[in-house]
Formats: C-alpha cells, structure tokens, sequence
C-alpha cells in the first residue's frame, strides 16, 4: 500500500491548529507566521484529499476529516517523541537489553558483582543472563543470540575479540579420605572426570597441560558440562577432577596446585560492536573483581 508522505510539522501545525480552534493563535504558540502555517495546513489537506477545518468568524472547526485524523495524529506524534527519547537513552547505554551468556562456574563468584556493579550504573538496562559453556558463546555472539560473552580460557576469533578479566588458581579435587597426597604428579593412573574440548577447548587443554608437565597424560573415564556433575563423580569415588577454586565443592577434598596454574576469567564481544550498553557492560567487568 502506497502512504502519502506526510511531514511531522504539518501534524504538529495541525494539532495546534485544532487544540486552539484558531489560526492565528496557533501560529503565536508555534512562533511562525499566519502564512507559512496556513501553507502547512493546505498541504496537510491536499495529502488527506479533504478539507481538515472549516472556518468561520471566530476561529475554525474541524471537519469529520478532521476530527478523524486528530487521535491519529497526536498518537503518531507521541510515538516518534517517544522513540526519540528512547533512542537517545539507548545511545547514552541508559536503556535497553543485554543479553550476556555466562559459563556457570562463574555464577558464584564473578557474576554477583558484576551484576551488582552494572545495575547500580544502569539501572534502566534489562540484563539477560543465559547460561553457556565458553565455546558456544563465540558462534552466539556472531549469530547475535548474545551481546557478550563471560567464560574461562576464550580465545579470540574471527570477529570476536577477547579481554581477561580475572585469574583463578585451579585445584585438585578428590573424593574424600584419599590418600593422595602429591599433586598433581599423584593423579597419574587415575580416572578423570572432565569437561569436553567442545565446551571449552583452550580450558580442556589447561588441564590437560597441567598434567602433562607433572609427566602424565589423564585417563579421562567421564565428561559433563556441569560443574555439579562433574564434582558429583568424584564425590562417588569414580575420578577426580581440576577445577577452578571458586566451583562449589561439596562431599569432596581440594588440594592446592603448586606452580601457580590457573585459568583466565574473560569477556568476549563482536569485535566491531560499538553499542555503548556493551561497552558500558565490558568496563565494569574490567574493574568489578
């Protein structure tokens, strides 16, 4: 369907126009000439194809046309001055949605503050936070399911940078009342519980290179993709595992890893996103831990 083209200042000259009942004190209100303003009204009638007033000594009358464009028009006019607030509080990262996809073994630790951090200086914003592995996130951020990414170990990809955020040490951890005692040269020729390379591939090689400097590589016997069920394999006695300190451990024991390892706590974002919310979003996990 073919709409007339309309230009928003002869729906406002008209909304005054008929707010009044009065050409000339419309034009007082609007601060133009009686000629120009009465030029808007005629080209605003010429659109709608019908007289929108009818004059008379003392003013002027909307017409049945009239009084039928009259909601529309000042709903239309709401609508755009709504949108442009809306627009220029998106543009200042007042307002809006974020849709953030975080690995859970952060939901503990990382995520509390940061969420609390970004909330209290963007209030307006909806945060979204949907549960994902690390790996995912970067074909989610390039489908546009997300807008950032919080995970362990990510690395950068075509249209996806990354920025670390956070260390963590990483800790043994074995079922209770285990007698090993050296770690983690003492896991050598035990069952592993892991994530899977899928979930996360730089932090499955993390753990894998822990291994392999104590001079063994893991026989891994079980996978999951859930911190919980991972933990809940070794808390049966079926493996152990090495995980970040901050994953809750319960029914099992830690032990510290000497040498320092650890994985990298990062943000991940579409390389060229400029939305301000993001960047807004990126800052805080920067400074928040």
């Amino acid at each position: 369907m073919d709409l007339p083209e309309v230009e928003l200042r002869q729906l406002r000259v008209f909304l005054v126009v008929a707010e009044t009942g009065h050409v000339g004190r419309a034009a007082e209100r609007l601060g133009i000439a009686q000629p120009p303003l009465s030029q808007q009204i005629q080209r605003l009638e010429a659109r709608v194809g019908y007289p929108l007033f009818k004059r008379h000594a003392k003013g002027v009358d909307l017409t049945p046309a009239g009084r039928e464009l009259l909601p529309v028009a000042r709903a239309a006019l709401d609508l755009v001055a709504h949108g442009l607030d809306a627009a220029r509080r998106k543009g200042r990262g007042e307002a809006g949605r974020l849709r953030v996809g975080m690995a859970a073994s952060l939901a503990a630790s990382f995520l509390p503050p940061m969420v609390r951090a970004f909330r209290a200086a963007h209030p307006g914003v909806v945060l979204d936070i949907r549960e994902m592995t690390t790996d995912p996130q970067a074909d989610a951020l390039r489908d546009g399911l997300i807008d950032v990414g919080v995970g362990r170990d990510a690395t950068p990809s075509p249209g996806i940078t990354v920025r670390t955020i956070a260390r963590e040490p990483l800790v043994a951890v074995l079922p209770r009342g285990s007698r090993i005692t050296e770690v983690p040269t003492g896991l050598a020729g035990e069952t592993f519980a892991l994530f899977p390379a899928s979930a996360g591939a730089a932090f499955h090689d993390r753990i894998l290179g822990v291994c392999r400097a104590a001079g063994f590589t893991p026989r891994v016997g079980h996978e999951a993709t859930e911190w919980p069920t991972l933990i809940a394999f070794v808390a049966a006695g079926l493996a152990v595992t090495i995980a970040p300190k901050s994953v809750p451990l319960a029914g099992v024991e830690r032990r510290e890893l000497p040498g320092g390892a650890d994985t990298a706590v990062t943000v991940s974002r579409r390389q060229a996103d400029a939305d301000p919310i993001v960047e807004a979003f990126c800052g805080i996990a920067l400074t928040s831990r």
